[in-house]
């Protein structure tokens, strides 16, 4: 979808004002919002600015929690439907709520942007990050069919992998084991997102018809997080949050401490500041190799040529495997891993920039995901034959009991 840049205008007085009233009508802005207050910028907090994917989004919530209300539906080994459409709302609630923050934030606070305020100026018919009309039309698409297709994936496993969703339990594992769990549930989200993320770079096809979408933002804010191709949004749940659940499993709580951390993470790190008000960011700066949204920023800067900050969370991959940088920031944001020398951790891992050779990495994990489903479907294949012949044997002896009471009563009998 390529089309001819248009001559560049000067943005007026007049045109770099925007009324209360507007800002939060308008689906795509083209100029930055002045002299308004923080408060401002939550005017519009369950809407989102396509009417068609707001009515199906709370249409399909709705109908998910009327159901699982009524019929009081439960998998085995999972938490009930009606806690997971709950969680559904939640994070539907807190991604626009976070948006509107980091966007308030954005607008401001202008010393905290990751890229100069004169990058951000006007070009004829493109808005704020650097998108026309006619890339913005198929975002609105994208955009269904992302709730759509992640809607259903959440359904299809839900009833397909028993105790994905885990149910609440008494736990008496302590606080600090649990924290241990949730940060290596995350650098295995991580590492498979990474992979997957580098090989939309890599091999031409996906980043012309999948990856290049998202790269249409080059000055990314929140609300750009999840414009991406659907299966760009479909690929990194599966490879991400189903692979990270299943070979690092966490507890019900855990879990939507997680959820809520990578919605906060993914809306940071496309926010267009990089500071102190990024809260989840600022938390993860003591993880080895952490980053600031200003490393991602640059990554969008760079366009097809950014072969180089993958990581979604932590940094630690791109350490690993040598696609670290560090891209701009204020004075005193940078992380102490920034100062350190470049690829003095890394490893050589250029084989697997081939358009097929990228793959190896997903297909590994891939493996070991299915050999993790492989052993715990026949650990419950064994509990559930212990359940039966238990059953069967208290069966038998109930029967036995029985039959030694009737002789007794017989031989009694004069």
């Amino acid at each position: 979808m390529k089309t001819r840049d248009p001559p560049e205008k000067e943005v007026s007085g007049k045109q770099a004002d925007v009324s209360k009233d507007k800002l939060s009508s308008q689906p795509y802005i083209t100029h930055i919002p002045e002299n308004l207050n923080m408060s401002h910028h939550f005017s519009s907090l369950l809407l989102s600015c396509d009417p068609v994917a707001t009515v199906l989004e709370v249409t399909s919530l709705s109908t998910l929690s009327v159901v699982s209300w009524l019929y009081r539906v439960q998998v085995q080994g999972s938490m009930s439907l009606l806690e997971l459409a709950i969680g559904m709302w939640v994070l539907g609630v807190v991604r626009r709520l976070y948006n509107n923050y980091l966007e308030a934030v954005y607008c401001t606070f202008p010393l905290y942007r990751t890229q100069p305020i004169k990058e951000h100026m006007l070009r004829g018919e493109r808005d704020l990050v650097g998108r026309d009309r006619e890339q913005l039309a198929a975002i609105v698409t994208q955009d269904r069919l992302t709730f759509i297709s992640q809607f259903s994936l959440d359904l299809f496993v839900y009833f397909s992998l028993p105790g994905f969703y885990p149910a609440h339990t008494i736990t008496t594992t302590s606080a600090l084991r649990r924290v241990i769990q949730l940060v290596l549930n995350h650098y295995v989200m991580s590492f498979g997102m990474y992979w997957t993320h580098r090989a939309l770079h890599k091999n031409l096809w996906l980043w012309r018809n999948i990856h290049s979408v998202h790269h249409w933002s080059k000055h990314p804010l929140s609300r750009t997080t999840y414009q991406d191709h659907w299966l760009d949004n479909f690929g990194n749940a599966i490879v991400g949050h189903i692979f990270a659940q299943i070979l690092v499993p966490l507890d019900a709580q855990m879990f939507w401490v997680s959820r809520v951390l990578r919605v906060c993470e993914s809306l940071e790190k496309h926010s267009g500041v990089s500071g102190y008000f990024n809260l989840v960011h600022s938390v993860q700066r003591w993880l080895p190799f952490a980053q600031m949204p200003h490393h991602h920023d640059w990554h969008h800067e760079g366009h097809k040529g950014c072969n180089y900050t993958f990581s979604s969370l932590g940094g630690l991959w791109d350490c690993v495997f040598g696609t670290r940088k560090t891209g701009r920031a204020a004075r005193g944001v940078q992380t102490v891993w920034d100062e350190m020398e470049q690829g003095r951790y890394s490893f050589d891992t250029k084989y697997f920039d081939g358009i097929y050779t990228c793959f190896i990495p997903l297909f590994a994990l891939s493996g070991v995901v299915v050999n993790s489903l492989q052993c715990s479907l026949e650990g419950r294949t064994k509990v559930r034959r212990r359940r039966i012949k238990g059953a069967g044997c208290r069966k038998h002896q109930h029967f036995g009991k029985s039959q030694i009471s009737n002789t007794q009563e017989e031989v009694s009998v004069p």
